[in-house]
């Protein structure tokens, strides 16, 4: 049973035991299903509702609908089984995706030091080959990436190395 890590409560909302949790989370659609469980101080708990309220995620969970019922969890960790989110085979999680090794198509290869956002929805990685690169993950740079090898081929423009 392997935890992937969600997101963190931050606070409630009203007096009826909703949670607020920040998230970066790439698929929170899988992640905060309603019916699903996750973990919070090592608690299972089951998602009762869920909605988007401005940057937050906002759930309910067991049958807590009193904001006393879930002070306790202020301030935790909130982890999801792997298993649960069903993900598909083209879908990869961004850290499995920072063990992964990128070749260009000269052969050099290099490493993913870091994923992040550029904007809303497009992600970057920051790839060390001799030296430091900049590469979006949605770009046509990005040739293939192999979750079997572990491996992310791409074919950088003339100049960038």
């Amino acid at each position: 049973m392997e935890k992937i890590y969600i997101g963190k409560v931050v606070s409630t909302h009203g007096i009826k035991g909703e949670l607020r949790i920040l998230s970066d989370f790439q698929f929170k659609d899988k992640a905060f299903k309603v019916g699903t469980n996750l973990y919070i101080k090592d608690e299972i708990h089951t998602i009762k509702s869920y909605r988007r309220h401005k940057n937050y995620d906002m759930i309910t969970i067991d049958d807590y609908n009193n904001i006393n019922d879930v002070l306790y969890l202020l301030k935790e960790n909130v982890y999801k089984e792997k298993d649960e989110l069903n993900l598909s085979d083209d879908e990869i999680l961004d850290s499995e995706l920072l063990t992964y090794k990128v070749i260009d198509k000269n052969k050099k290869s290099g490493i993913i030091k870091e994923i992040f956002l550029a904007s809303s929805s497009n992600k970057i990685i920051r790839v060390l080959f001799d030296k430091e690169i900049l590469i979006p993950l949605s770009s046509p740079m990005i040739k293939k990436i192999d979750k079997d090898k572990k491996i992310v081929e791409v074919e950088l423009i003339d100049g960038m190395m």
